[in-house]
């Protein structure tokens, strides 16, 4: 699909994502600023999982909230509390620090509450039968942002101005910047309000096949919780004795490589999609494997890309088959619903990644190695059968 064939009101809300990326990388520097300033690696998650507590009833609530008011609205309000968080993070000095922090930290995590507004602007605003050629642009553009911004914000804070002062600088001025991209979605992003959230006919709600999609995302979002930023950030700064540059590097590599995944996807055949979500589950499952055997760190880079590569490859198929099975009129409550069973079980997992990483820093990996493999051989073996289909 070529740039020009996108519709104008989805090109804006991919620069749109491109525009908050280099923001992204205030996603390493927290759990960084945090062990840096005497929290181990088991206080972070324990510290994580109370925020957790404390912001899991809310996520159904704003989903049925926004079902009937413009979408538009509740990516504005991401933004404003993304932004007060981050200064809230800047301001943490002193005695009251831990205070603050945590109440940054619940700010930020009500702004994930509203998360699944986006999956559910995006399946209004995207063209229904260019699901899967549009998320590759989808993924590409702010890929390319962190390609070009995450090196030089890591070499920055890695060897210039390195330490939690300069993070604290770092946070407030992020956190500011999120009057500029509240100012992009007044101005650029269309409304959508209940009007344009019509489920077209013929539409069946698949009980069986939804199932299935919530047992994948039990498996998906536990694989991928117990290998977050922290344990890469323990493992590269704490272990390899490196500095936040380099955990950069590893980033822009999978960026790249995201990139080139996104391309590949492009190129896979009509009717094919399901079993690329297998492949791609399978190749998640070998960058677990190698992170969990504690490698080099250029091997670890290696790794990361490749595993990004096969979650670029699948993922345009994966969230088009969950559109299909989700119908428009009910988008943002679904999604809403859906978040709100990640949030459940992902509700501890931050201080289970903390004690197994206390143990042996890579030991998370090896957990995740086993729910890829699962999730690899359920979703290949279903589709085989013909139980779920495309």
């Amino acid at each position: 699909m070529r740039w020009s064939e996108i519709p104008r009101e989805a090109k804006a809300y991919m620069l749109y994502h491109t525009l908050i990326a280099p923001g992204l990388i205030v996603w390493i520097l927290f759990p960084l600023y945090l062990m840096e300033t005497g929290y181990s690696v088991l206080e972070v998650g324990a510290f994580f999982t109370a925020v957790n507590i404390v912001a899991i009833p809310l996520t159904y609530l704003f989903g049925r909230l926004f079902n009937r008011w413009d979408i538009k609205k509740g990516l504005i309000a991401i933004d404003v509390l993304d932004g007060i968080a981050y200064v809230l993070y800047g301001l943490a000095k002193g005695a009251i620090a831990p205070v603050i922090l945590f109440v940054g930290r619940t700010v930020e995590k009500l702004s994930t509450v509203l998360y699944p507004l986006y999956r559910a602007y995006e399946q209004i605003i995207y063209p229904e039968d260019k699901y899967e050629e549009i998320f590759a642009w989808h993924l590409r553009l702010p890929e390319m942002a962190r390609l070009i911004t995450f090196p030089i914000l890591g070499y920055i804070f890695g060897y210039v101005y390195p330490g939690p002062e300069s993070y604290r600088w770092a946070f407030i001025f992020f956190g500011l910047f999120s009057a500029v991209t509240v100012a992009y979605i007044w101005f650029f992003l269309p409304s959508v309000g209940k009007e344009e959230r019509v489920t077209p006919e013929g539409f069946t709600f698949k009980v069986g096949e939804f199932k299935v999609l919530l047992a994948f995302e039990a498996l998906l979002t536990l694989a991928w919780a117990l290998a977050p930023e922290l344990v890469l950030i323990n493992y590269v700064v704490f272990v390899l004795h490196k500095t936040v540059f380099e955990v950069t590097l590893i980033a822009c590599a999978s960026s790249l490589a995201s990139i080139i995944g996104t391309y590949a996807s492009e190129r896979v055949p009509k009717g094919r999609g399901f079993q690329v979500i297998g492949i791609g589950m399978f190749i998640n499952a070998v960058y677990a494997l190698v992170m969990a055997l504690s490698p080099p760190f250029w091997l670890a880079l290696v790794v990361y890309a490749l595993g990004d590569f096969g979650n670029t490859l699948w993922f345009p198929f994966y969230r088009s088959w969950m559109f299909k099975l989700i119908p428009k009129e009910k988008a943002s409550e679904f999604h809403a619903a859906i978040s709100s069973y990640r949030k459940l079980l992902d509700l501890f997992t931050p201080f289970v990644v903390g004690a197994l990483a206390s143990v042996h820093a890579t030991l998370p990996y090896a957990v995740s190695l086993a729910l890829f493999l699962v999730s690899g051989v359920m979703f290949w073996g279903l589709a085989k059968k013909g139980i779920i289909s495309p």
